[in-house]
C-alpha cells in the first residue's frame, strides 16, 4: 500500500494465540481508510472486538474532519481562511484552541529556522497549484507580487489573548507543512480516549503510534527508496509512542524542461525546491514531524539536521541525488530506529 508521498507503511499483524489474563479476550487488529483533508487516511488498531474497533476509528475520523473545517486553506468558511481574510486591517482575531495551537507551534518553528517554515508561503502555493495544473511555470511577475504578502515576521500572536494579527495585506496562510501532523496527532488521541492502547494512524505520508501491536516491540514502518536508479535498498524503522513523517518530490511537483519543482517552496524565493530529496524526521508527536520535514527539506542536510538535533526526541533522515549521485545523510541517533536486518528490499 502506497500514502500520497509513495511511503509504504507496512504494520505487521500479530496473531495473539494466549491473553495475558483468563479474563481478558486477545486483541484483534481492524484496519480502517477513508478520504480526508484531501488526502487518503488510515488507521490499524487492535481492539478487542469490532464495535469498540469501529467506535475509536469513528472518533478518529470525526476529529479530522472537525479539524479540516478549521485549518483547511480550500475552503472559504474555515476559520484559517477567515482568519487570512483580516489580513491589512489592523485588527487583532482571538481564534479557537485548536488554531492557536498550530500558529503557536509554526511560529517558534519560523523563529528557529529563520523563515526556512513559514506558513504565510500560501499566495505563492497557490500560484504554483495552478502551475502543476497547466504544466508551465509560475509568471514571475506574479510570484514577486506574492512574495510582497509573505513573511512570518508580520504575523503577530499575542497568547495572553489567543489572538492573531495578521499585519501585511492580501496575506493567505497555508498550514498544510504542520496542520496533517496536527490532525494525526489528535486522532491518535482520539483512539486513546476510546480505550485502544495499540493503534496507527497516517495520512499522506505522515503518521504516528501508540504502543505496539500485541506480541511485538514495535510497528515496522518502511522507509521507501528514492525514486532513482541505483537507489540504496528500503529500511524498515521500528516505532512505539512516535511519529514519522516524510516529505519530497516523489508525487507533487512539475516538471519543466527536465528539470524537477518540488511542491515545498523555499518562502525566501516562492519558488519550489529542485533538490531532488527525500527528508523523513522522527519526533515524538507528527505536528513536530511533519513541520521538521520542510524545514530539513529547504535548507538542506547540512543546516536543516542539526536543527532536528536540536529538538528534543527528534532525529532526521534525507535520501538525496546531487549532480547525479545517491548521498544519505542522518542525524545523531537516528539508526537506533532502525530494525535490524531492515537491509532487506520485499515485503516479509
Amino acid at each position: 500500500m502506497k500514502l500520497l508521498d509513495g511511503i509504504r507503511i507496512l504494520a505487521v499483524a500479530a496473531i495473539v494465540t494466549s491473553c495475558v489474563s483468563p479474563d481478558r479476550t486477545a486483541l484483534r487488529r481492524y484496519e480502517f481508510q477513508r478520504p480526508q483533508m484531501g488526502l487518503p487516511f488510515r488507521i490499524v488498531l487492535y481492539a478487542p472486538d469490532e464495535p469498540r474497533a469501529n467506535a475509536a476509528a469513528e472518533a478518529a475520523f470525526d476529529r479530522i474532519r472537525q479539524l479540516d473545517g478549521i485549518l483547511s486553506d480550500y475552503d472559504a468558511d474555515s476559520e484559517l481562511s477567515r482568519l487570512s481574510r483580516s489580513s491589512g486591517q489592523g485588527r487583532a482575531i482571538r481564534v479557537g484552541p485548536d488554531l492557536w495551537r498550530v500558529m503557536h507551534a509554526a511560529q517558534a518553528l519560523a523563529i528557529r529556522s529563520d523563515g526556512a517554515f513559514d506558513i504565510t508561503v500560501g499566495p505563492c502555493v497557490n500560484l504554483w497549484r495552478k502551475a502543476r495544473r497547466e504544466l508551465k511555470m509560475p509568471d514571475p511577475a506574479r510570484l514577486a507580487k506574492a512574495l510582497e504578502s509573505v513573511g512570518y515576521q508580520f504575523v503577530k500572536l499575542d497568547p495572553a489573548r489567543r489572538t492573531v494579527r495578521l499585519e501585511t495585506p492580501d496575506m493567505r496562510l497555508d498550514v498544510g507543512g504542520i496542520g496533517k501532523g496536527y490532525a494525526i496527532d489528535e486522532a491518535l488521541k482520539a483512539i486513546g480516549r476510546a480505550g485502544i492502547t495499540s493503534a496507527l494512524v497516517a495520512g499522506g505520508g505522515d503518521m504516528a503510534v501508540s504502543g505496539a501491536p500485541p506480541g511485538k516491540a514495535g510497528w515496522r514502518i518502511e522507509l521507501a527508496p528514492l525514486d532513482a536508479s541505483n537507489a540504496p535498498p528500503a529500511r524498515f524503522v521500528s516505532l512505539t509512542h512516535a511519529a514519522l513523517a516524510t516529505s519530497g518530490d516523489l508525487f507533487q511537483r512539475l516538471e519543466i524542461d527536465g528539470k524537477r519543482y518540488s511542491h515545498i517552496l523555499d518562502p525566501h524565493t516562492c519558488i519550489g525546491l529542485t533538490d531532488h530529496s527525500l527528508a523523513t524526521v522522527i519526533a515524538p508527536d507528527c505536528m513536530t514531524a511533519d513541520s521538521l520535514t520542510k524545514v530539513v527539506s529547504v535548507m538542506g542536510p547540512q543546516k536543516g539536521i542539526p536543527l532536528v538535533e536540536q529538538t528534543p526526541h527528534a532525529a532526521a533522515r534525507v535520501v538525496r541525488v546531487p549532480a547525479g549521485r545517491i548521498e544519505t545523510e542522518e542525524s545523531r541517533g537516528f539508526s537506533r530506529f532502525y530494525e535490524k536486518g531492515s537491509a532487506a528490499v520485499g515485503t516479509p
